[in-house]
């Protein structure tokens, strides 16, 4: 064992598969919680983006089933919809309607968020060596000199407590704790970059009617120039969810007839043809987002001892492209693996922060780079767009239509998207000829004279 006790702040997607990585090098391992955890699958306060769509990525799925044997068993026992990826979810792009449906050998899961939730938190509970204490909420990290010892909280019952640990993960999703303590023990913050997107969803839920469609399971209709877009997708329960979302000026609406108005203002019709004679179920839910923010801790010539920060506390990304709870899973794994190396040092949480935040930024530089174009192709978004954004989005949309082409390189955009790979594989010489044949208005490169990278099947 590393040490006797580890703290982890925040029950959520992070601080669960954070838990679970922490579990096997301390004697016990502490998840204080400020939110009350609901026994069912019901959503909870402190989850606010929740009632929205949540799709786990196939590369969180695997992240999730390193620290949960098993786990994708525990997916379809709590009814998790498989979902073939290119196959089973229609996407429906302003260049192409649909994108060829292929299926590329690859599984993603749709489930709502608390189910999924609910479902890793059972396995959570069943580990002896972790304790979560729910209604707990953290008021600040303690530090003696420039190490932090442990975490200062306020029970249930109003009384404050002080406990102790050798390491605290701080997956508290805004990550204020950590950045308080840096001012409290003289330290500078972290660089950041921000996006200011100004997204704002509206989410419904349907039972899927007799007769529904059996060419596809869910449907992504992208925005057009207007910003409108919708993402359906089927849930536990035989039902479906639709969030449908808007940016800055274009505004999504929670009554009934503004919602389904808006969806059939869409570029097609296949999402509102599919729900307009479905049975809703429950209220329409509403939700904003108006920044992405990424802290570059990776740069800070020192860090406090005994303290990691993890998920949204590193990086809180643009929610709509489903890849928050994925990296978190990610960064969790890769915490593991850290301290398993560590093990037979003589002090093996010595550095342990830097460490971590360098294995992260790969983790974090695909999905971070993966949304800054569709992002900032929208006028009024805030931030300073890469200075090759424009080549940028004309490599992107070639890569796009030569995936629609070429199978192989459909299944590698795919194996990016879903966190599989990182983005540096279309960087490959072979494909970067291919790509720029079709930017010139040319014919790309054969297939079969011209290889992909290597890996790719």
């Amino acid at each position: 064992m590393i040490g006797k006790q580890a703290i982890v702040v925040g029950a959520g997607m992070g601080g669960l598969a954070a838990a679970q990585a922490l579990a096997g090098h301390f004697e016990r391992v502490v998840v204080l919680e400020s939110d009350v955890l609901r026994d069912d699958a019901g959503d909870r306060a402190g989850v606010p983006q929740g009632k929205h769509v949540h799709l786990l990525l196939a590369g969180g799925e695997r992240a999730l089933s390193e620290l949960f044997p098993g786990f994708e068993g525990d997916l379809l026992k709590a009814g998790a919809v498989p979902m073939r990826v290119g196959l089973d979810l229609r996407s429906e792009t302003p260049s192409l309607n649909p994108f060829p449906q292929r299926d590329l050998g690859l599984v993603a899961y749709a489930i709502s968020r608390p189910q999924l939730e609910l479902t890793v938190r059972r396995r959570v509970q069943a580990n002896r060596t972790i304790e979560i204490r729910q209604r707990c909420r953290v008021q600040e990290l303690v530090a003696r000199g420039a190490a932090v010892s442990g975490a200062r909280y306020e029970d249930a019952g109003g009384t404050t407590d002080t406990l102790d640990a050798d390491l605290v993960v701080d997956a508290s999703g805004r990550g204020t704790l950590t950045l308080r303590l840096l001012e409290a023990i003289g330290r500078r913050p972290p660089a950041e970059t921000s996006i200011g997107v100004d997204l704002n969803y509206a989410t419904a839920v349907f039972e899927i009617p007799a007769g529904a469609p059996s060419d596809w399971k869910g449907v992504f209709t992208m925005p057009g120039p207007d910003g409108r877009g919708g993402l359906l997708l089927p849930l536990e329960g035989h039902r479906w969810i639709l969030t449908v979302a808007g940016r800055h000026s274009v505004k999504s609406p929670g009554d009934e007839a503004g919602f389904m108005a808006y969806v059939a203002g869409f570029r097609t019709k296949t999402i509102f043809e599919a729900i307009k004679h479905a049975k809703r179920l429950g209220d329409i839910a509403r939700f904003g987002f108006s920044v992405s923010t990424r802290r570059h801790y990776d740069g800070l010539p020192e860090f406090p001892a005994g303290l990691v920060p993890l998920g949204d506390a590193v990086c809180r990304f643009n929610p709509i492209y489903g890849q928050g709870m994925s990296v978190a899973a990610q960064e969790a794994v890769g915490l593991g693996a850290l301290l398993a190396r560590r093990a037979t040092q003589s002090d093996p949480l010595h550095g342990l922060a830097a460490d971590f935040f360098a294995e992260a930024v790969p983790l974090i530089e695909t999905p971070w780079a993966s949304a800054v174009i569709p992002d900032f192709i929208h006028p009024e978004t805030r931030g300073e767009r890469p200075a090759n954004f424009e080549q940028t989005l004309k490599f992107a949309l070639a890569l796009g239509r030569l995936a629609a082409k070429d199978p192989d390189v459909h299944r590698l955009t795919a194996e990016v998207q879903h966190l599989l790979k990182p983005r540096s594989v279309y960087q490959d010489p072979a494909l970067v000829q291919r790509v720029m044949a079709v930017m010139s208005g040319g014919v790309e490169g054969n297939p079969a004279r011209v290889p992909l990278p290597k890996g790719t099947k």
